[in-house]
């Protein structure tokens, strides 16, 4: 499937302003689609990246072998069928991938925006995706679906927009990252801002970058990406004549993460997720969870250190007592949180069941 990356700037006085108070008067907005929009316009599958991810999603570009990630859930015939269904896959705010961020030109100053950007939430990720559908004359969401991060900001589109969607796939995250999450994200955001070659943000014009500190920070990550399980099936205590092999693993995913990511636009998402909490503008959960009309699967790792199941059981429980409509799903893998990239023959068919399957009153955590 050849594909091709969109763009739309919008321009404006005030034309976004995030939670924190911050006004653009200018918003780039990188977005892929694939499918085609139905006259009703009810056709339309909202995919939401994580962390690293883009809006590639699915498909290659004209010329290229650059596989979308997740490409073997999204296309004819796949799981999430695109004969059927008209996707879209933007760049959320704060990325390095096109949509305005950090390292984005500021108009009022002619240079990257760096720290002076503005403090940004996933809602405001999800309220800039709103621009865009407007953009795109759709008012109505079929299904919000995403996993890890993108998971996150597709429970918050059910929240925010809850006349907008009507269903919401969860897969491996949940309405708030855990202490531990949060104490795993402040060592990665330590690791850039101690690098001697962060300059305070101000890197992009320097000779050196912060890659010792962003490479460290994904290293980390990559750790708690995966599962224990799959690190002695995969590496056991294997070594060449200087490392380890997982050591291999790591230097070589943290060394290659510098030559695509931009060390700022890493802060401020780590930033968001930490800050993250659907509660916060309705003041507890149980107000949230009354705002929510959408039916809610969410899917479940049995190995995920990130998120683990029991804290999506919860929130389903909890869903379904206030009047809500949700169901819970778990898939075994020793691939850890990942496993919402990699076992697409898992999650494909629970994911393509309940897009296909019609309201369902009775729905109840399982």
């Amino acid at each position: 499937m050849i594909v091709e990356e969109k763009k739309v700037t919008l321009k404006g006085k005030n034309i976004f302003t995030t939670e924190s108070g911050y006004s653009f008067d200018e918003l780039t907005i990188v977005y892929e689609t694939y499918g085609k929009l139905n006259k009703e316009k009810n056709n339309v599958i909202l995919v939401e990246h994580a962390l690293s991810g883009s809006a590639h999603a699915a498909g290659v570009h004209p010329g290229k072998k650059n596989i979308g990630w997740w490409d073997p859930l999204i296309g004819p015939g796949k799981y999430i069928d695109t004969d059927k269904y008209f996707v879209i896959c933007s760049n959320f705010l704060g990325s390095c991938y096109g949509t305005t961020g950090p390292s984005s030109i500021d108009p009022k100053t002619g240079k990257p925006y760096g720290l002076r950007f503005p403090k940004i939430n996933i809602r405001d990720m999800v309220r800039v995706q709103k621009l865009l559908l407007d953009y795109l004359g759709i008012d109505r969401i079929k299904v919000g679906i995403g996993g890890s991060m993108g998971g996150m900001q597709a429970l918050e589109w059910a929240v925010t927009y809850p006349d907008l969607v009507d269903k919401s796939i969860v897969i491996a995250a949940d309405y708030k990252l855990t202490p531990l999450n949060i104490a795993y994200n402040h060592v990665g955001i330590q690791c850039i801002l101690n690098d001697p070659h962060f300059y305070g943000g101000d890197y992009y014009d320097k000779p050196h970058k912060p890659d010792k500190g962003l490479s460290t920070a994904r290293m980390l990550g990559m750790i708690t990406y995966k599962s224990g399980d799959l690190f002695d099936y995969r590496f056991d205590r294997l070594r060449d004549e200087n490392n380890f092999e997982v050591e291999n693993y790591l230097n070589y995913h943290g060394l290659s993460f510098i030559n695509r990511f931009d060390a700022n636009s890493y802060l401020y998402i780590l930033w968001a997720m930490n800050e993250h909490d659907i509660t916060k503008p309705y003041g507890s959960l149980k107000m949230a969870l009354k705002r929510i009309k959408a039916e809610i699967l969410m899917i479940g790792i049995d190995t995920d250190m990130i998120f683990p199941s029991k804290y999506m059981r919860d929130f389903i429980k909890k869903l379904n007592a206030s009047g809500g409509r949700g169901k819970f799903e778990e898939i075994s893998s020793m691939q850890g949180h990942d496993s919402f990239l990699v076992d697409i023959d898992k999650i494909g068919p629970i994911i393509s069941d309940f897009i296909e399957e019609t309201y369902n009153k009775e729905m109840v955590c399982v």
